[in-house]
């Protein structure tokens, strides 16, 4: 008798990056994790743009509502399974482009609530470490669980070059890194979906 393997449920990733700059190396390693992402059953990651977002603002919701950008952000999120975080640090912290974009997506209801997430960050030094661990305070508010292992920290600057011109990932022992990542997020939303 033949064993039926029951194929992987789709997880559906939503990444996000906190620089708006085209040729960021953080929107390199998006970029990077979706390709890798291809290669991973059970798997979709899609880039959502976060730079169309207003600045927070209360006076700008309705009763219920909220400008048509951030309602399109808001329901990309709501529908995503979990989040891959691309985070650069800008002064020991995340960006404002990304805050922003956590907090409109926190407005109630909060469509970050019981997703698993991921970070990843490209910088100087510590390699936007300290964005990471801002970061995961602000899940702890917003009910996002982040997984713990493996850390990625990438010193972008340090030899030999990791991206090209362009802000395209070109080192392949960092995709690896970035497949490793993506499969341990894959595992931990399938647990907190009770899938696993």
């Amino acid at each position: 008798m033949e064993a039926v393997i029951a194929a992987k449920p789709i997880i559906k990733v939503a990444a996000l990056c906190g620089s708006l700059r085209k040729g960021s190396y953080n929107r390199g390693l998006v970029r990077s994790a979706i390709e890798v992402s291809k290669s991973i059953n059970g798997l979709e990651m899609e880039y959502i743009d976060i730079s169309p977002l207003p600045m927070l603002n209360t006076d700008l919701e309705g009763e219920g509502t909220f400008p048509p950008a951030v309602e399109a952000f808001r329901q990309k999120i709501k529908e995503a399974d979990s989040i891959f975080f691309a985070s650069p640090e800008y002064n020991y912290s995340v960006t404002a482009p990304l805050k922003n974009a956590i907090d409109w997506a926190s407005r109630p209801p909060n469509v970050w609530a019981d997703k698993a997430a991921a970070i990843v960050s490209a910088g100087g030094g510590f390699g936007g470490g300290r964005s990471q661990y801002h970061l995961r305070q602000i899940g702890v508010y917003i009910d996002l669980h982040f997984i713990n292992k493996p850390e990625f920290f990438l010193n972008a600057f340090q030899p030999p070059a990791k991206f090209d011109s362009d802000g395209n990932l070109v080192d392949e022992s960092i995709k690896e890194r970035l497949k490793e990542v993506l499969i341990s997020l894959q595992a931990f939303t399938l647990r907190l979906q009770g899938k696993l």
